[in-house]
């Protein structure tokens, strides 16, 4: 028998777990098939997060832990940020020829941009580039 199949999932992936909104269906596919040990779900640790909120906000905070349950009971697997994972993602971004949606200015890199903060960046969220409004 082979390994599963393994999938890296969106947080928006997750919030159609709980939220109905359009692939709905084809979200809860995926959990029932990790559930029953057909594929790996793997996630970002800001996964749990961002689902949870929106289980919050659409429902009840007594909603949440039944939400948790769910994506533990389905065995979806929480992966850590680290230096690491950020290095292979980026790796395999470039190996499959993924666009970056926006560059940083002209006169800087994304190299120079380390140790810069948002403000100092004219971003308003740090780790994204969004241009300032001012």
């Amino acid at each position: 028998m082979s390994d599963p199949q393994r999938l890296v999932l969106d947080a928006s992936v997750g919030v159609k777990w709980f939220k109905p909104e359009a692939g709905r269906a084809s979200a809860l596919d995926l959990l029932r098939r990790a559930a029953r040990g057909d594929l790996s779900l793997f996630v970002p640790t800001h996964f749990v997060h961002e689902v949870l909120s929106v289980v919050r906000r659409h429902y009840s905070a007594t909603d949440i832990v039944p939400a948790w349950e769910l994506m533990n009971g389905a065995g979806v697997t929480i992966v850590q940020i680290t230096d690491d994972v950020v290095a292979e993602a980026a790796r395999q971004c470039e190996s499959l020829g993924c666009q970056c949606p926006t560059r940083p200015p002209a006169s800087r890199s994304w190299g120079t941009m380390r140790g810069t903060s948002a403000s100092e960046a004219g971003e308003t969220h740090v780790g994204a580039r969004f241009p300032r409004s001012d």
